[in-house]
């Protein structure tokens, strides 16, 4: 790698670069760009604090991290946010973010354009030109004949009908969401599976191991190019763009940032970044797991004569010509005492997680794969079912079942308006998707949890060994939970539905061994004096005096489940949580009212269906 070009993250799939760098250097900006001044000048206090937006791809990531890296050296203090790259660009508008890295050009024209329009984005100067963003394939798929677009079809079975993309509302995305939609190429059978850059790798990777044709979203830079052995496919242009959706990555700034800060505008201009020099540093971030601002320091510890162009014209905050100040900048003493002890003896907790998350994986393959195949039968089939029943049908049973269940007209009336409201927003698949995925996390959760609820009242030793345990899976963060299915089981609806399971078993376990325990104990001892057995006094005395409480636990677990339903839709399952993601990366405040309205609706026709009934009182 040169040394007036530094080498950065690669793209998380969200444009398409074309080419190295151009030489370090102020470039010429294209029209309605402005270009940096062309000498330096101290910024104001105003400038010291420099916040930048990361939109999560790994290549904004590591050049992000590069940059501010590179500031603290020189006296700024910059701060990283991360959003979506919609809500970016509304908040560069609102001045609330002051540097974006990350503009891929052409494939964010529709993110970018009207912001540029009025003026509020600035365009300051391209920061990495020859990247490539466009649909691949293995190269054993490529080899059995998919090597275009329109091969894609002729492939469906054995694709399963689905696109693997990234996160919900990027832009690469909505190019295929739309391609989809028009049935360009005959494809409007086919499902975009959205998850983030992350979990599509993983589905690749297993896909890859297993040889099984798989059609994904890639880009370059990005190690994916060295780590696989990929062919992009060609005929996309009028999706994607021509050259593969060949792109320029731009450096964005709000308002009147380079007039204000005019020493930050004159880096931000010289900034020039290589595909290789990308992809090294993605590799670190993704390969070798180092994070972004370890990787970005030793990258520039490692390469000192990278940034020489990036500093031509630029000072420190204090004023002093930055690259001779750089040059001559003692390393920090590292710090002693006791706390940089416990530090440097870090327990391993993490990496003992994972060395015993890649053992299960690489030891429980045809384990993990079978269970895939039940789930995944039983939750498709289950969908399946309610969508071979005509909605008006469906509809008028699910009224007629609120009313034979609670004996209340107005609530047989409002179950039957908001499934048609649902109906009348264009939301009914996604609704019985999700329904599918709630009522078998629902079943699975009750199979479980109430036995071992049971088992737990009987047993003061076995609850006392599962309360920690109850007490850790319904605080953990329910995002933990994503992670490791996410590896074991790949995308879909098979980690979502698990991860909801865990999510939602303690409260059915907890319910069943409460009402077990509080059963009057008369009631046992009068059993016990009938001679009534065990098993007899279960049934018989036990579970209908607990009753109540147990369903309480099992609707409980109902909206435990449906709480899930946003979650899960970051790996792939599908639902109403889907335009949820999708709104909130694309800002679109219409859409995520009407998908968190239609959960709103599910929820409280689920609850008033299943809760039990409350003794003395009429439903």
């Amino acid at each position: 790698m040169g040394t007036l070009a530094l080498p950065l993250f690669g793209s998380s799939a969200r444009a398409t670069p074309a080419g190295d760098a151009a030489a370090a250097g102020t470039a010429a900006a294209p029209a309605g760009e402005v270009a940096a001044p062309a000498t330096g000048k101290r910024d104001p206090l105003s400038c010291q604090i420099v916040r930048f937006s990361d939109v999560g791809w790994t290549d904004v990531t590591a050049t992000t991290a590069l940059v501010t890296q590179l500031l603290r050296s020189i006296g700024y203090s910059p701060t990283v946010t991360v959003l979506s790259v919609p809500v970016t660009f509304a908040s560069i508008q609102n001045n609330d973010i002051d540097v974006f890295l990350g503009n891929w050009m052409p494939a964010q024209t529709a993110d970018r354009g009207r912001y540029v329009e009025d003026g509020s984005v600035v365009v300051i100067a391209p920061n990495l030109s020859g990247a490539k963003y466009t649909l691949a394939v293995p190269a054993y798929t490529y080899a059995a004949g998919l090597r275009d677009f329109k091969d894609i079809q002729r492939f469906a079975a054995d694709l399963n009908d689905s696109i693997y993309g990234i996160e919900p509302g990027n832009d690469g995305n909505r190019h295929v969401l739309e391609m989809l939609q028009q049935n360009q190429f005959g494809l409007g059978g086919f499902k975009l599976v959205e998850s983030s850059e992350q979990g599509m790798l993983a589905q690749v990777e297993r896909a890859y191991r297993d040889k099984k044709p798989v059609v994904f979203l890639a880009w370059e830079p990005h190690p994916m190019n060295m780590r696989f052995d990929l062919k992009y496919l060609s005929g996309g242009d009028e999706v994607f763009g021509p050259n593969f959706g060949g792109a320029t990555i731009y450096t964005v700034t709000r308002k009147g940032y380079s007039a204000e800060c005019p020493n930050m505008g004159r880096l931000l201009a010289n900034l020039k970044f290589t595909l290789r020099g990308e992809s090294e540093m993605m590799a670190a971030i993704l390969d070798r797991h180092e994070a972004p601002e370890l990787a970005a320091t030793e990258w520039l510890k490692a390469n000192p004569t990278a940034t020489v162009a990036w500093l031509q014209g630029v000072l420190t905050f204090d004023g002093r010509p930055a690259a001779s100040a750089l040059a001559h900048t003692a390393p920090p003493p590292r710090p002693g005492g006791f706390e940089q002890w416990i530090v440097s003896h870090k327990i391993p907790v993490g990496d003992a997680m994972a060395v015993a998350i890649d053992y299960v994986k690489t030891h429980g393959t045809y384990f993990f794969d079978g269970l895939s195949i039940v789930i995944r039968g039983m939750v498709n089939g289950m969908t399946a079912l309610l969508r071979a029943v005509p909605a008006s049908i469906l509809i008028a049973a699910v009224a007629a079942l609120a009313w034979v269940l609670r004996r209340s007209v107005p609530l047989a009336v409002f179950v039957a308006l908001a499934l048609l409201f649902i109906l009348n927003q264009g939301y009914w698949l996604a609704t019985l998707e999700t329904l599918s995925l709630v009522m078998v996390a629902t079943l699975a959760s009750a199979a479980i949890g109430v036995p071992l609820g049971i088992a737990a009242a009987h047993r003061p030793r076995l609850f006392a060994a599962l309360r920690p345990v109850l007490d850790l899976m319904q605080t953990l963060p329910t995002f933990v939970y994503l992670i490791p299915t996410l590896v074991l089981f790949g995308l879909g609806v098979v980690p979502g539905l698990i991860s909801t399971v865990i999510f939602a078993l303690p409260a059915p376990i907890r319910l069943t061994h409460l009402g077990i325990s509080s059963v009057p104990k008369p009631l046992i001892e009068a059993g016990e004096a009938f001679g009534a057995t065990p098993m007899q006094l279960l049934w018989k005395v036990e579970l209908p005096s607990a009753a109540s409480t147990i369903v309480a636990g099992i609707t409980q677990c109902i909206m435990l489940s449906l709480s899930m339903v946003v979650i899960a839709a970051l790996v792939g399952a599908g639902g109403l949580g889907v335009p949820v993601v999708r709104a909130l990366g694309s800002v679109q405040v219409g859409m995520g009212f009407e998908a968190g309205f239609t959960i709103v609706l599910l929820a409280i026709i689920l609850d008033r269906i299943s809760r039990p009934k409350e003794r003395g009182v009429s439903q």
